[in-house]
């Protein structure tokens, strides 16, 4: 047969590109605190579902610190059984609403996956929020078994994604929980940290809702490390505690000026916006300064979050002043994305000298001088390196300090035997919690420093696990309790 009467082979199918997700013009929503993304439409996620090749040993599992079966929920929505798919996201993780927004899965789930090699990845949170947002929306939500009480009591302290997750896990497997939260609002870094329009706060209350429906108690406005103590639990009758207050203390540069009226730590600025609703201000009780030229130092999610929420607040320029490049950004390409798409300037390779005040004391500019890259540092980034006689001025009124945030102190001084580091976070072992006191685990931002959501939430899924060991008497081991 001569090569021109062969057959020729079936054209290959086309490969399906991941599918975009919808959202707000920036035009609409640089004014508004509405949520920028529209989430995925059933058929929309079902094209998406389809992209995933259900790897035998799937990557993505591994990525993902609370180990959810990846593959098992996405083919439940390539079948269209949404609910299913949404019991199968909470069989590991108890906040999946949460998680397919905020959580980074472009650098732990996504990054590994094998669909991603000769293309995109499979969009496992688009996915993840798809199959959470139907079953809350379809009023499809069921309850898991729940095991028999072990008659075990913990005290669970701090309401954020750490200590929501080990209360969700300890619940179900017959451990009575409690959890004590310092604000009047659960939900911790959720609630006063992310802003409305990247997670909406019903979103955090259902998930929030959820957790109490498995039977775990919740109480607000108690400081533990104020209005009790660790060993105040212990004498009421808890028989474990996991400690998870967060990284609530803001850092700040230590340069001239910032005592100034209009200088914000970041955490106090989306504190009033995010928990106590300043945006809707005089509807709300806290007010919030009113600006139009905001300076944001810093490179993170959070200084994304702080930008933008002074955007929607009326600034007319927002400038992100950052001493590295773009490269080295911590934030998530998606937030710097969007923040670019509403008008956000960014100053790079840029670090400020000193705050600028008028005879009032207000905030009038900022001295900066101008960076280049060296070789990397510790943290694997290339070092900025200040170039001498560069000195410039930014007219501002406001600025925004999000450079970081150290441990919450008031609960480790309160507490005799419970060891930190010179950072004043609590020392704990990587694979179970456990801290130099005995029946008392930590996890979270408190143990490693401000992190992500789904990394507090890994902590706590191992947490969970020491102490149930525990609780149920087949661990008896304990790190030393020198202190």
């Amino acid at each position: 047969m001569s090569e021109a009467t062969k057959p020729k082979p079936p054209p290959k199918k086309p490969k399906v590109p991941r599918q975009p997700m919808p959202e707000q013009p920036p035009e609409e929503r640089r004014y508004n605190f509405q949520e920028v993304p529209y989430g995925y439409s059933p058929d929309v996620a079902v094209v998406e579902a389809t992209r995933c090749i259900q790897c035998k040993k799937p990557k993505c599992v591994d990525g993902c610190p609370v180990e959810i079966d990846i593959p098992a929920f996405i083919k439940l929505i390539a079948e269209r059984e949404f609910a299913a798919a949404a019991r199968k996201l909470k069989e590991d993780n108890a906040l999946p609403a949460i998680c397919g927004r905020v959580c980074p899965q472009e650098d732990q789930c996504e990054i590994v996956c094998v669909t991603g090699i000769k293309g995109e990845p499979v969009a496992i949170g688009r996915l993840e929020r798809f199959a959470a947002d139907w079953e809350r929306e379809h009023n499809l939500i069921e309850l898991p078994e729940i095991a028999p009480s072990t008659g075990k009591r913990v005290a669970v302290v701090g309401a954020g994604p750490a200590g929501l997750t080990v209360a969700g896990d300890l619940i179900k497997l017959g451990h009575a929980v409690t959890i004590f939260e310092a604000l009047h609002k659960t939900g911790g870094v959720l609630v006063y940290g992310i802003p409305e329009f990247r997670l909406p706060k019903a979103i955090v209350q259902a998930e929030v809702d959820y957790v109490a429906s498995l039977g775990v108690e919740i109480i607000t406005s108690a400081v533990i490390g104020r209005t009790m103590t660790v060993d105040d639990l212990f004498a009421d009758g808890y028989d474990a505690i996991f400690v998870a207050t967060g990284a609530g203390l803001p850092y700040f540069m230590g340069i001239p000026g910032e005592n100034l009226n209009g200088v914000f730590s970041a955490n106090e600025y989306l504190t009033r916006s995010n928990l106590m609703r300043a945006f809707e201000f005089p509807k709300a009780d806290t007010p919030i300064m009113r600006s139009k030229l905001v300076c944001v130092l810093g490179g993170g999610n959070v200084a994304m979050d702080a930008a933008r929420t002074a955007l929607r607040l009326g600034a007319e320029k927002v400038t992100i002043v950052y001493r590295r490049s773009h490269k080295e950004m911590p934030a998530r390409i998606e937030e710097i994305h969007h923040a670019e798409e509403e008008g956000i300037e960014f100053k790079i390779l840029t670090n400020p000298t000193k705050i600028i005040g008028n005879d009032d004391g207000w905030v009038t500019a900022m001295e900066c001088l101008r960076y280049e890259l060296g070789e990397p540092d510790a943290s694997g980034r290339r070092k900025p390196i200040p170039i001498p006689g560069t000195e410039f001025e930014i007219e501002c009124d406001t600025v925004i300090v999000s450079i970081g945030n150290g441990a919450n102190p008031l609960l480790p001084q309160a507490t005799p035997g419970l060891k930190t580091n010179r950072w004043g976070n609590i020392t704990a072992e990587n694979d179970s919690g456990k801290t130099s006191k005995k029946g008392v685990w930590a996890g979270g931002d408190i143990v490693i420093g401000a992190a992500t959501v789904i990394l507090a939430m890994g902590a706590g899924r191992q947490a969970a696990r020491s102490m149930h060991a525990y609780l149920t008497g087949e661990d008896t081991s304990w790190p030393s309790q020198e202190a």
